[in-house]
């Protein structure tokens, strides 16, 4: 029980929440960091200065990257989120869009009479797959 007197439970907590902002202000620095490096609407001598000035200055440069950039960051987030829906919404049509215009295709080769309905039934397994 000597330990538990050297260490009292404020300490503790108070240990613990420092731990908790510091991780958060990692996030905070990690997401301010990405958001700079994916950015096209500045240059490389904007990217360096900023990165600069986060790395010499790192809690104000951080502040005020949030100040100045914080509505736009919101907003490079949300297009970044909303062309990955889309792109993947694309990518869902062509791959239905293609097995169904397959069995489509399979379809009128049967009702022509071109193929058999055993290679009908062969290419539909092919295209649900």
């Amino acid at each position: 029980m000597l330990i538990a007197a050297d260490y009292p439970f404020l300490e503790i907590l108070g240990s613990m929440i420092l731990f908790f902002a510091w991780v958060a202000w990692f996030w905070i620095l990690i997401s301010v960091i990405s958001d700079l490096f994916r950015r096209h609407d500045i240059g490389g001598w904007g990217k360096g200065g900023w990165t600069l000035f986060l790395i010499l200055v790192p809690f104000l440069g951080v502040f005020c990257y949030l100040i100045s950039q914080g509505r736009h960051m919101a907003e490079r987030n949300v297009e970044r989120a909303q062309a990955a829906q889309s792109e993947f919404d694309s990518y869902v049509r062509d791959r239905a869009g293609g097995a169904a215009g397959e069995i489509a295709d399979a379809k009128k080769l049967l009702d022509a009479g071109t193929i058999t309905e055993a290679e009908f039934e062969s290419i539909k397994q092919k295209a649900i797959a």
